[in-house]
């Protein structure tokens, strides 16, 4: 590609100020990555978020050219390891994201690994700037925000992809087929439920703990609210993810798992109400336990259907169809999406994962590779080589399929959690009119609809 003359970051300030119109979108991608030997051309990688989950899902079959992150005790970390490799003489360390993107100028691909609040802001300037994305779930942090990186991702022709892995594996994909065959009949319910649990919504601590020379912290908040410090938000998604400033809870964090399924096998368009119930008052973090529902509108010949979501121990699964399951498991699974038709019922884990039948006058569930009504299903959909979410987007990085779970269609999935947690934090239940991006009736909801930025570091 040509070599401008302005700079990478007044293209995308430029492009801020332009919105998402097709003219300040990346439209080419580098000639080279279609070449004849592209399939085993090695990308030129970045890491962005050096924490154990960006550590986990760092891809070690290309290059890696960078890492960034706003505590140099994860770089240091993520540095010893790739010493012992031999590669760490390769790699730049940068703390600041915006710089990386500017000065790596022979990057093909970013991996987006820090925390909720950070990744469509990320997500958007590694795609302004050209960039192959690989994000992190949750996708994002506001209904406006999973707008925004859907229409992104429609509209680029760069490989996005978000990491909810169990979308990879063949029985989450068997299962699409199974329900979209009707081997379960119409379907008018799915139930999705987790055991996990909160500390009672509590409020932030207004004394801060010291912060480490290590840490930026000012930084790490980025476009969030700046809070006191406090040692506990850093680390893993259960320390920052209960946090609603910085994440928002179990729905975000496993709903982007669990709530996959059943858009994707129902072909579901936005909701069109939502409700929740929750055992305390909210206060600055997620609750203890909550019971949301959203109802959908009818597709075509698709009945309409009502979505449950339960995490925690006050709420839980229908009785009926809990004793549905025990008689195949001894007791009701400590996760799961359950599929409820006129004909049956389809079981799998929160992931989506190792689906299982159960059709009116079985005994028993029984798997979706092997339960005789759903062998001659045929096969519609494409697998993953090897069930491998990464390999499904280094791959399409380099001129392959398109991946399964790009921003396109994952961000429709966010925008149900999105909307869930709107009418948590509105408080009510509500009606939601999705092409307009507001709640019908209640213009108070705005707030909760585009959280406020801090620009300082975006």
């Amino acid at each position: 590609m040509a070599t401008s003359s302005i700079s990478r970051r007044s293209f995308l300030k430029r492009a801020g100020a332009a919105g998402l119109g097709a003219a300040v979108l990346p439209q080419l991608v580098p000639s080279r990555i279609f070449g004849a030997d592209a399939p085993s051309r090695k990308l030129n990688i970045a890491l962005i978020g050096c924490g154990g989950r960006g550590r986990g899902i760092l891809p070690r079959s290309e290059h890696l050219v960078a890492l960034c992150d706003v505590d140099t005790r994860a770089t240091d970390r993520l540095m010893k390891d790739l010493a012992q490799r031999g590669i760490a003489d390769k790699v730049k360390v940068y703390d600041d994201y915006r710089k990386l993107l500017d000065e790596e100028q022979t990057l093909d691909a970013v991996v987006i690994a820090p925390g909720q609040r950070w990744h469509v802001p990320m997500s958007k300037r590694a795609l302004l700037a050209g960039k192959h994305v690989f994000c992190e779930k949750p996708l994002a942090h506001s209904v406006a925000e999973a707008r925004e990186i859907r229409e992104l991702g429609r509209q680029t022709k760069l490989a996005t992809q978000v990491g909810s892995q169990g979308g990879a594996t063949h029985t989450f994909r068997r299962s699409m087929e199974v329900i979209q065959a009707g081997v379960l009949g119409p379907i008018r319910e799915v139930h999705v439920w987790m055991d996990r649990g909160c500390p009672p919504s509590r409020e932030c601590d207004k004394v801060a703990d010291p912060v480490p020379p290590e840490l930026n912290w000012d930084f790490w908040c980025g476009p969030s609210r700046l809070l006191p410090f406090k040692s506990y938000y850093l680390g893993f998604c259960l320390h920052w993810g209960p946090w609603l400033d910085f994440g928002d809870g179990h729905l975000a964090d496993m709903g982007a798992h669990g709530l996959n399924l059943p858009w994707r096998a129902l072909q579901l368009t936005a909701p069109l109400r939502a409700a929740v119930e929750i055992p305390e008052p909210l206060k600055d973090s997620y609750p203890s336990s909550t019971k949301f529902r959203w109802e959908f509108a009818a597709r075509g010949a698709l009945p309409p259907v009502t979505l449950w979501w339960y995490d925690g121990n006050k709420y839980a699964l229908p009785a009926p169809l809990g004793k549905e399951l025990a008689a195949t498991y001894g007791r009701v699974p400590g996760n799961g999406v359950l599929f409820h038709g006129e004909k049956g019922l389809l079981h799998s884990d929160c992931w989506g994962v190792g689906g299982v039948v159960k059709l009116n006058g079985d005994a028993k569930f029984r798997g979706v590779l092997d339960h005789e009504a759903c062998k001659p299903v045929p096969v519609t959909l494409p697998r993953a080589p090897d069930q491998n979410h990464m390999g499904e987007w280094l791959a399409a990085c380099k001129g392959g399929p398109a991946t399964f779970q790009g921003f396109a269609t994952a961000a429709c999935v966010a925008e149900i959690a999105m909307v869930g947690i709107l009418t948590l934090r509105f408080g009510q239940p509500i009606e939601w009119d999705s092409d307009a991006l507001q709640v019908k009736g209640a213009p108070a909801a705005g707030p909760f609809i585009h959280r406020e930025q801090r620009q300082k570091w975006l």
